[in-house]
Order: C-alpha cells, then sequence, then structure tokens
C-alpha cells in the first residue's frame, strides 16, 4: 500500500497486477490522490476485474490501461481499512485461517480449503451480533455476517457477482434463521435460484453499519480474502465514487 501511495504522487496510473488481495491494497494506496488504478486480473478469482468487466487476459487488460478510459467506483471502509469486493466475520475468517494452517501441513489449496471449510461446518456454533444499520439495531445470533460493497446475487448462475460498483451503498448479508451445518443446503439453493425465496436470508442496505459484540470485543475479519484482527465495534462506511479505476469502454 505504501509503494502504490508513493506512485500515486508520481503517475496519472497506479496498476496491480495480482489477485483481489493484492488489487485491494493497491487501491486502498491510491485511493483520495488523483490517480486512477489499472487492474491486470492475474489471480485465482479475481472477483474485482470480472464485476468491471475488465479482460481476464494479459493482452486484453493492458489494452484496456492503454486506452485510458477512467471511471469511478464505490468502495467501503472498516474501521480504518477499506475493501473493494466484501468484508466478513463468522464462518469464513475462520475457515481461512484453519485452510493457511493445513497448507502449512502440506496440503494443497482447494485441499486445504475443502477440509477446512467441512470442519468449521460442522462444529462453528456461530455468533451473537449488535447489529446497527443506519439507525435500526436488533440483536442476531448468526453463522456468518458478510458486508457487500454493493450488492451481490445470491441466486442463479451469477451468484456471488455484482452488476454495479456505483449505488453508492453496502448490503449485509445474515441468516440468523439457519445453523451452521445447514448452510450447504443453502448454498445449493443459491445455484438453483432459490435461496432468496428461502427466507433464510437478512439482507440489509445501509450507508454505514456498526458491528460489536456482547460476549468479545476483538474479532476475526476477513478483508477482500485476507484476515486480521480488529478491535469492536466494526464501523463500516461506503464511499461513494472515491476510487478512480480504468475501465473498458462501454
Amino acid at each position: 500500500m505504501e509503494v502504490a501511495r508513493e506512485a500515486s504522487r508520481r503517475a496519472g496510473i497506479v496498476v496491480a497486477a495480482g489477485g483481489d488481495g493484492t488489487i485491494s491494497s493497491v487501491a486502498a494506496g491510491v485511493l483520495d490522490s488523483p490517480a486512477a488504478l489499472g487492474v491486470v486480473p492475474l489471480g485465482s478469482r479475481n472477483h474485482f476485474a470480472k464485476d468491471l468487466h475488465i479482460p481476464l487476459d494479459l493482452r486484453g487488460a493492458v489494452e484496456v490501461i492503454a486506452a485510458g478510459n477512467i471511471g469511478q467506483v464505490d468502495v467501503g471502509r472498516v474501521n480504518d481499512r477499506v475493501f473493494i469486493n466484501n468484508s466478513s466475520i463468522g464462518l469464513y475468517p475462520g475457515i481461512v485461517e484453519a485452510r493457511e494452517a493445513l497448507r502449512e501441513q502440506g496440503h494443497r489449496k482447494w485441499t486445504a480449503m475443502a477440509i477446512a471449510t467441512w470442519l468449521f461446518v460442522k462444529n462453528y456454533p456461530g455468533m451473537t451480533i449488535d447489529f446497527d444499520a443506519d439507525g435500526t439495531a436488533g440483536t442476531w445470533r448468526t453463522p456468518f455476517l458478510f458486508v457487500g460493497n454493493n450488492e451481490y446475487a445470491i441466486d442463479g448462475l451469477h451468484v456471488g457477482g455484482r452488476t454495479t460498483l456505483d449505488q453508492g451503498k453496502l448490503f449485509a448479508y445474515l441468516t440468523p434463521r439457519t445453523r451452521t451445518r445447514d448452510l450447504p443446503a443453502l448454498v445449493g439453493k443459491s445455484l438453483i435460484g432459490r435461496a432468496g425465496k428461502s427466507g433464510a436470508f437478512e439482507i440489509v442496505p445501509a450507508a454505514e453499519l456498526r458491528i460489536s459484540s456482547p460476549t468479545v470485543r476483538r474479532l476475526r475479519v476477513a478483508i477482500d480474502g485476507e484476515v486480521t484482527t480488529l478491535d469492536l465495534p466494526l464501523k463500516y462506511c461506503a464511499c461513494p465514487g472515491a476510487l478512480r479505476v480504468v475501465l473498458p469502454r462501454v
């Protein structure tokens, strides 16, 4: 991030080549500067590039940057951290940490992810959170809380994708009526387009969210796929149009 911040003082476009974690870090560095972010997606998932329709091949991505068509998209913040895709607490950060421990033991990435997911879905009891979204407050017990920078699809072939990054809102997703062990069935409903009608999800759009817990003072938080530990309360906010990005011409 510091390298990107320094580069943004000397260049009009700062290019991030890597996966979503790398791109998120560079985006945080160019934020609040006149520079724009150029994206060369080299990761395994490349959610940010896909949602902005940036080509996933090297030549196509470089051609987009060379054309220099600059637009503005939203980002989110949680406490002092920027995210371009999403942030979550609960199940996912625990799975990521277990996956990395398994990889250190010699397991391949996707094998480690499968084992870690199975172990956590089997044993994770869920968490209780105090939730305040734009002044509407409540206390929920849920296996996870997922906060997206703009709205994510939860049904069908485009599940996990976004159609726009300029709504100026965060979208919080949680499942207070679902036990952790029932989540695989909910994933199946998502793939066949029935999760939204299942009644399992609470989906809350908001410009600001405040998350606290009656039982803990610190939580593991996933931010664009990277896990860190943050003090509570977690203060989320949308930052409309805050990031300049080189985009394909429509």
